[in-house]
């Protein structure tokens, strides 16, 4: 339904689904995806296309998705979209039914791809007013329960969302990385060939997962880097054994604080060895953090292919796709460290250059999925410093 209520009594017999925020309000609606029921952040997002990227970036792990726009599944799902092989998303909260999809690539339809993913979702909900709700309150905790029956405790649901811990302090990056070391060599999408596949590689890159992008990894291909995976906790000799050219610190869900425990002392340890590193998103947050800056909560974070930033090193305004929940704070910045991109819409901190290292890092997703590809040249940037360090 579409007003936000805090009456315990259902409007009528047709709902099967509720999403209940931790301060008691209460969103009627009809259930998606699995039957149960979903605890997590309730963020929003505003990209028009790429909902199954979004579905399955394990930078989403722990949060529940509003997405602003209504017409999600429309187009169906397919294998090739696909950033992650489970989706780490804890939900999906969107305006209208899902509709028979429509797209030449679709090969089965999202309630179908949300039940085989364990998503919980609902539909029906008035997703502009919980978005104003998030604006004005910040990022809440929420539980979508998806019954059947119609039948809800709602006492027990607004519990679930209070017990709830919340994102700050929490490690989500050790839960969604790989367990192990593992090769890449798959490059980026075409209509015409699908995903290729790297033939002679110009560097070795070794990318630390926190919560990686298979695009992430397919756009270092495609500048011509042969890639080695390693998990969130590798240690810096666990690193340096493949004899990398240079090193890509990854996207990730979570407090940057929390991994950051395990992860700065190893990044700063990369760090004098003067080995090019490049850090995306929770990994632009590890760099910041290891070389003394500071991070902090944001009030309702960025989430969008919308997003305009400005690069200072070509004074050109990209628009970019995001997704944090968590920032760099620039006033922490110390005096080796340029402010290298910043959002136009708030002028937080998107991008850091180190003056005495050959490192730089910054917030948003330059591999674009979803989003615009104004960012690619991040990745031809970064291997153009390895070749200079060679």
């Amino acid at each position: 339904m579409a007003e936000k209520q805090k009456n315990h009594t259902k409007p009528h017999d047709k709902i099967t689904a509720v999403l209940v925020l931790a301060d008691g309000s209460i969103y009627w609606g009809y259930g998606l995806g699995k039957v149960g029921t979903a605890v997590g952040e309730v963020c929003f997002n505003t990209s028009m296309t790429g909902y199954q990227e979004i579905l399955t970036d394990p930078s989403y792990a722990g949060q529940i998705i509003n997405f602003t726009f209504p017409h999600i599944g429309n187009v169906g799902t397919n294998n090739d979209d696909e950033e992650t092989m489970q989706s780490a998303v804890r939900g999906l909260v969107i305006r209208q039914e899902i509709t028979q999809p429509s797209n030449f690539r679709s090969s089965a339809h999202l309630n179908e791809w949300c039940i085989k993913q364990n998503l919980t979702g609902i539909s029906g909900i008035d997703t502009r007013q919980l978005t104003r709700y998030i604006r004005e309150s910040g990022a809440p905790n929420g539980v979508i329960c998806f019954a059947p029956s119609g039948e809800f405790d709602i006492l027990a649901l607004i519990k679930k969302a209070n017990d709830w811990p919340g994102l700050v302090g929490m490690d989500l990056a050790i839960e969604v990385s790989c367990r192990q070391a593992y090769d890449w060599n798959e490059t980026r999408w075409s209509l015409q060939d699908g995903y290729g596949q790297l033939v002679d590689h110009k560097a070795h890159v070794v990318a630390v997962d926190y919560g990686i992008k298979r695009n992430i990894l397919r756009c270092l291909s495609s500048v011509g880097a042969k890639v080695t995976v390693v998990p969130a906790d590798a240690s810096e000799e666990e690193i340096l054994s493949h004899n990398p050219d240079g090193i890509f610190l990854s996207n990730g869900p979570g407090d940057p604080a929390a991994t950051g425990k395990y992860a700065i002392p190893v990044i700063q340890k990369l760090l004098e060895t003067n080995i090019p590193i490049f850090g995306i998103c929770l990994g632009h947050q590890m760099l910041a953090l290891a070389i003394g800056a500071k991070t902090t909560k944001m009030h309702q974070g960025h989430r969008g292919a919308n997003h305009p930033v400005m690069d200072f090193n070509t004074d050109k305004v990209e628009i970019t796709s995001m997704n944090h929940g968590f920032m760099v704070d620039k006033d922490t910045l110390p005096d080796h460290v340029t402010l290298s991109h910043i959002s136009l819409f708030d002028e937080s901190c998107c991008g850091i250059e180190l003056k005495n290292k050959p490192a730089f890092s910054v917030q948003h997703h330059p591999e674009a999925s979803p989003g615009p590809q104004d960012s690619h040249y991040l990745f031809d940037r970064f291997m153009e410093m390895i070749l200079e360090h060679a």
